[in-house]
């Protein structure tokens, strides 16, 4: 029989769905974090427990499981020296004639509206490890960012 009158299925058609992507690197996080981890894995959990429709369901446990994988490969990051910008850092920083202020955080917890940025950031990695009244360089500007505070 010609492959033309050959009924195929729906999902023959349908794009194939992949993991949810995990950044790569290690998975350090904030003790907030973490907490924030485990209260999503377990939610996730429950939604899955829940669920009653197939897609739902199949949607479910994609994002379950990233978030299983999150919790469990969480390593907790060292608390930064006093005075110096790392993991879990509140830093003020003056660029342009204008304050900025944010915390240094996880992947998972990474918020840039509420002035938590991931560790891996462009802007937190410019100052991790900086001191009040460092200057570091920043998109391609010698001594772009003045640190202005660093705080636990």
């Amino acid at each position: 029989m010609s492959v033309a009158f050959r009924r195929e299925s729906d999902d023959e058609h349908k794009e194939p769905e992949f993991e949810l992507p995990i950044p790569v690197g290690p998975n350090l996080v904030t003790p907030r974090g973490l907490e924030l981890l485990a209260a999503r894995d377990a939610e996730m959990a429950a939604a899955v427990a829940a669920a009653t429709d197939e897609d739902e369901l199949k949607r479910l446990k994609r994002e379950q499981r990233y978030w299983a994988t999150r919790h469990a490969t969480a390593e907790l990051a060292p608390p930064p020296e006093p005075g110096i910008a790392g993991i879990g850092s509140e830093v003020v920083i003056r660029r342009g004639g204008a304050e900025q202020r944010f915390r240094i955080v996880g992947h998972d917890e990474a918020d840039p509206a509420a002035g938590l940025l991931a560790f891996t950031a462009p802007l937190a990695r410019a100052v991790m490890h900086a001191e009040a009244g460092d200057r570091v360089d920043f998109g391609g500007r010698t001594e772009a960012v003045e640190v202005v505070s660093v705080a636990p």
